[in-house]
């Protein structure tokens, strides 16, 4: 009876002590029903908008497929050639389900690709301000103190009056007001872990600088790095949409769901609602969704900010 006893009080213990990192956020990450519903929400959304163009009845930026006699049709209608306008069409003719789903490529497009690149920046002019120090951290900390001191909604208007509208456009000036965040965040993950002993051990070892901040610094910083990123890609999503509803984000022949929406906002008066209602919708899920799971990773990742 002892020994089975002994047996079965190691195997837990056994099973805890090889569980990887990976393994133990998950778990921890999946213990929220909520979390795991807006993943699955962000999960539809991205094979959504990644099938698009083997899923939508139309192509809606084939103009050889539209009709100007199908414009501003309502959800439900049949169209000309005897297609089914699930959510009704736009003011070109265009069928509003297949509109959205092309214009939720771009949207997740611009967000992901934007914070990746403002991360990687940030976080390699944060590490490197943290480590250096002296005026390289005075310098860094200074021009992001300048960058967070602006509105960001503000900085981007002005960079796409000059660079002008389209999709790279926008990300650069994504990129431009968020690289800041991620540098400020870096620095300060960095200041605690600069002084630990593994990277002592380095030093000793005469590691080159690059080796330590990208090998060691750079892998011990990214948790809180993936938090803010995470919910930063829902906040790329929605400056772009805004961006685009001014006029200044993507092209008319490239539409997100922000230019979606801008493009029905003419006809809401005259009871035509459906144009900007659905991709209003659509863009709420989406970037409800990125939260949920951003504010779960961040419960995992850094229990001390846990509510």
């Amino acid at each position: 009876m002892s020994q089975t006893g002994t047996t079965q009080t190691a195997a837990p213990a056994a099973a805890a002590v090889s569980e990887t990192p990976l393994l133990r956020i998950w778990r921890e990450f999946a213990e929220s029903k909520l979390a795991l519903f807006g993943l699955g929400l962000f999960i539809v959304s991205l094979l959504a908008a990644l099938l698009a163009p083997w899923i939508v009845p139309q192509n809606p930026y084939d103009l050889a497929t539209l009709e100007i006699m199908d414009s501003r049709m309502p959800p439900g209608s049949l169209s000309g050639d005897n297609m089914v306008f699930l959510l009704g069409s736009d003011g070109q003719g265009r069928d509003m389900l297949s509109a959205m789903l092309y214009g939720l490529r771009i949207s997740l497009f611009v967000g992901v690709v934007a914070v990746g690149l403002a991360l990687a920046i940030g976080a390699v002019a944060g590490i490197a301000a943290a480590y250096i120090g002296g005026r390289t951290d005075t310098v860094i900390m200074r021009i992001v103190d300048i960058q967070l001191s602006f509105p960001a909604i503000l900085v981007a208007l002005i960079l796409l009056a000059v660079l002008g509208n389209g999709v790279d456009k926008v990300i650069i000036a994504l990129v431009t007001v968020q690289w800041a965040y991620f540098a400020r965040t870096a620095r300060g993950a960095a200041l605690v872990e600069r002084n630990k002993e593994y990277v002592e051990a380095a030093r000793c070892l005469g590691l080159k600088r690059p080796r330590i901040l990208l090998r060691h610094l750079l892998p011990n910083c990214m948790p809180s790095l993936i938090v803010i990123g995470t919910v930063d890609i829902a906040r790329s999503i929605t400056l772009e949409a805004t961006l685009s509803f001014l006029g200044l984000g993507v092209p008319v022949t490239e539409p997100s769901l922000g230019m979606l929406i801008a493009n029905g906002f003419d006809y809401l008066l005259s009871g035509v609602y459906w144009i900007s209602m659905f991709p209003g919708i659509a863009l709420t899920i989406v970037i409800v969704a990125i939260n949920l799971v951003g504010d779960r990773l961040r419960d995992v990742l850094n229990p001390r900010l846990k509510r």
